[in-house]
């Protein structure tokens, strides 16, 4: 009887989301033609223009040292191609396509007329930011220090493609990570993603090739993907080494889909997948890693509709940031055949309530097979007080049977308190709280930077099942910095704080430098 509610739900919401207002069909059929775009137009600008208030040494070297984007990678971008009839949401979707690619520090895309009555033409208007960006990077927790170093450029030649090497070292490991991504590699839509880690106890590498749903309207998608490792696993207890595991990787993959309908506003997606993948884990004193092998299918449905907030002053400095508000769906089954096999699930969705200057969007994600894992995340944002951007965040997480290395652990993903060091807490539960308010306090300085301030308080930690929850809090200031004339401007902060709670190493005062968080 339950399991027939639960269908009962799962149906009546893909008819909610999948449903067209009978208001739009009325207006669709009472509208006259769209007009057609007669002809593409793409400016772009250097990273710095005449009126930039920058030391004119500084825009004049940054502008002739810097490679401009490659028009043709703009048009390539854009949703929209002569003859095309004019359509408002592609136009838009076009904008947020062009800040994905990650290489501009604004972008505007709209239409003109030579003259009243003249030709329709889309024009694509960008600005790039200064791609070519060194690493560096320290933090000092509780003992725990944690550096890095290395060079990043994010649109190599000109062609959007990002490249970077960077060393770094922690209580763990040495590692070398190798990045290439290219998201128009083939043609104008297909994505490469190579990385590769070059780790002090062993090495791992993925990637992916094919051509995802790269709009709301598309139709296909296609990709392979694969997978290998060669490394040590360590495994914490309330910050004490409990076991070390070697762990052998190696799987592919095909996944795809179909648009079963898709507008620009919708869409409704049967997609399917298969793997292969051999994986094997150890006693690190055992000389010999056993065999296993597992073939795996899935395939489910995805519903959605497109809703984006674009906010300036949230998680970077003087760019537009596309936030990503809509209603989605995702419904899977998997199975895996043979020993150890069975049948399995994955679930996940995301819907969000908006207001004048502000919203909120919940997040939900579940799958099982051998193992479950389900997270959940809250986060409400408010930016109703000029010059303050408030962020309240909740997130919590459950997992059963993990393999080795899946365990939580919130120093890896940065998705803890922030004055903790390494391994502080680890476990199969997860908690996370967050109350911040980010002041602007200087837009651009010299051109080149903003700067601001964010007082904060954070709570949450991690724990096994079979032991009390395990958790801590930090409460203190931050000073925010961020570039305004690089590709992105994601922010760095030097936060200052008192900690309290189980997980406390040494001191309860902590500093640290360490990468913003994003929301």
């Amino acid at each position: 009887m339950a399991v027939g509610r639960l269908g009962g739900l799962i149906i009546g919401f893909v008819v909610l989301l999948t449903a067209e207002p009978l208001n739009r069909l009325t207006a669709q059929t009472d509208s006259p033609p769209p007009q057609t775009i007669d002809t593409i137009i793409i400016e772009n600008r250097n990273i710095f223009d005449h009126e930039d208030v920058a030391p004119d040494w500084v825009s004049h070297l940054a502008n002739r040292l810097h490679m401009r984007t490659r028009p043709w990678v703009i048009k390539r971008r854009l949703l929209l191609n002569r003859g095309d009839p004019f359509d408002s949401a592609r136009v838009a979707e076009s904008e947020r396509a062009l800040r994905t690619l990650g290489v501009f520090r604004a972008v505007r895309v709209d239409t003109m007329r030579a003259a009243p009555g003249g030709r329709l033409a889309l024009r694509a208007v960008t600005a790039d930011g200064w791609s070519t960006q060194p690493q560096a990077s320290f933090s000092s927790v509780g003992g725990d220090k944690t550096w890095g170093v290395g060079l990043v450029e994010r649109n190599f030649l000109g062609t959007a493609t990002e490249l970077s090497l960077i060393y770094g070292k922690n209580p763990d490991r040495r590692r070398l990570d190798f990045e290439f991504i290219n998201s128009q590699f083939f043609g104008r839509r297909t994505l490469l993603i190579l990385r590769h880690s070059d780790l002090s106890d062993g090495r791992h590498g993925e990637w992916t090739l094919g051509l995802p749903f790269h709009e709301t309207a598309a139709p296909h998608s296609l990709e392979t993907y694969g997978e290998f490792a060669q490394e040590r696993v360590l495994r914490f207890r309330d910050d004490v080494l409990q076991d070390r595991t070697r762990h052998h990787l190696l799987r592919i993959g095909v996944i795809g889909g179909i648009a079963a309908s898709a507008t620009t506003h919708r869409y409704t997606r049967v997609w399917g997948g298969w793997e292969w993948r051999r994986e094997d884990f150890a006693d690190s004193t055992t000389g010999r890693v056993p065999y296993s092998v597992f073939t795996t299918a899935r395939a489910g449905i995805d519903v959605g509709s497109g809703r984006f907030r674009v906010l300036e002053h949230f998680n970077s400095y003087s760019r537009r940031e596309d936030v990503d508000l809509s209603p989605t769906f995702r419904a899977g089954i998997v199975l895996q055949p043979g020993a150890g096999g069975g049948v399995g699930y994955e679930v996940s969705g995301q819907t969000s309530a908006v207001w004048n200057r502000g919203f909120a969007v919940l997040r939900v994600a579940a799958n099982g097979l051998d193992s479950t894992r389900t997270q959940a995340q809250l986060t409400v944002v408010s930016q109703n007080v000029g010059g303050h951007t408030l962020i309240a965040h909740a997130e919590g997480g459950v997992v059963t049977h993990p393999k080795p290395g899946a365990e939580f652990d919130p120093w890896i993903v940065q998705r803890g308190p922030r004055l903790f060091g390494v391994h502080d807490f680890t476990g199969t539960r997860t908690t996370w709280f967050v109350l911040e308010d980010r002041i602007l306090v200087a837009d651009g300085m010299l051109g080149l930077m903003a700067l601001g301030l964010a007082p904060f308080v954070d709570y949450g930690g991690a724990w096994y099942g079979d032991e009390g929850a395990r958790q801590g809090g930090d409460a203190g200031v931050s000073l925010r910095f961020g570039p305004t004339r690089a590709v992105r401007g994601e922010a760095a902060e030097l936060a200052f704080g008192y900690r309290f709670g189980q997980g406390v190493r040494g001191k309860p005062w902590a500093i640290t430098l360490r990468k913003g968080f994003s929301f």
